[in-house]
């Protein structure tokens, strides 16, 4: 049995995929049907979904349409990557294109008790085009207890995009994590428990603190397989947000999921609105 803690992106992993409905750091290729009637807007997201995106990206969609009452946007992405376990033993290499958004190269080496990463590459702006970066993790301990941090830096605008650090906490019964993200300065705090691996069954909690905003949010989430090919999650926080999921597995690697989600925020008349929000998404996994 392996020793390495694994890489920092396995902190809060476990807690993060309970809690999240439909992640838009995942997206690959989405619709938004936007209906105005009166006081109420209904969005309707059609979305199809890799694994992985850079979720940093805030342009607006390359193809966008615009009547009246009416907005369509589209963004559509290739996410391709390929690794090279190990080139000698510990050492391994990655490559990493979401296009257009970055592109990535990384080296890293696991050890029993540590793993580092580094890499190299470019990233999306709006303004300039595609920035250059560099970026650094690196975790130590074992795998019940282990910490790390998470370095981006844009060597064009000569400022961090990213410093995380994190602890990670993995018991039989519980998996527990404290991260520190946004530049150190909003705190999460997570745990998971699995209840029944046979079905799946889970619970996971997150807390969510924001130092300059002094805001603290909570979210409780959990899931089941009612079926070996069927799996179903719900979330609620205090935000005013209730979610669910319902993912199925149509073939071997094809994944159907169908969400939705109901938020309730307050306007300026002091009642509330209820915006609901439908999603159906596409995934292929290795």
């Amino acid at each position: 049995m392996s020793k390495c803690p694994g890489s920092y992106i396995n902190i809060g992993k476990e807690a993060r995929g309970s809690c999240a409905i439909i992640s838009p750091s995942a997206k690959f290729f989405s619709v938004m049907l936007i209906i105005r009637t009166f006081h109420y807007i209904f969005p309707f997201f059609l979305v199809m979904l890799s694994d992985l995106l850079y979720k940093g990206y805030g342009q607006q969609p390359p193809v966008h349409f615009h009547q009246q009452f009416i907005d369509i946007n589209c963004d559509l992405s290739c996410d391709v990557t390929c690794r090279i376990k190990e080139i000698v033993p510990g050492l391994g290499t990655a490559f990493r294109l979401i296009a257009p958004y970055s592109g990535k190269v990384e080296l890293q080496y696991l050890h029993d008790y540590a793993a580092i990463t580094a890499g190299t590459g470019v990233i999306a702006n709006a303004s300039r085009g595609y920035d250059p970066m560099i970026s650094f993790s690196g975790v130590v301990g074992s795998t019940q207890v282990f910490l790390g941090t998470d370095i981006v830096f844009n060597i064009s605008a000569r400022a961090f995009n990213r410093i995380d650090a994190g602890l990670s906490l993995r018991f039989p019964f519980l998996e527990a994590s404290l991260t520190l993200n946004d530049k150190l300065d909003t705190l999460r705090a997570s745990c998971y428990h699995t209840v029944n691996p046979l079905t799946q069954t889970a619970v996971a909690a997150e807390l969510k603190h924001g130092f300059s905003t002094s805001y603290t949010s909570i979210t409780m989430g959990t899931q089941q397989a009612i079926s070996t090919s069927t799996l179903v999650k719900a979330r609620v926080d205090t935000k005013g947000k209730l979610g669910a999921l319902i993912q199925q597995k149509c073939l071997q690697k094809l994944y159907l999921s169908i969400a939705g989600e109901l938020e309730f925020r307050r306007n300026s008349r002091n009642s509330l609105d209820w915006i609901p929000k439908i999603g159906m998404t596409f995934s292929m996994r290795p």
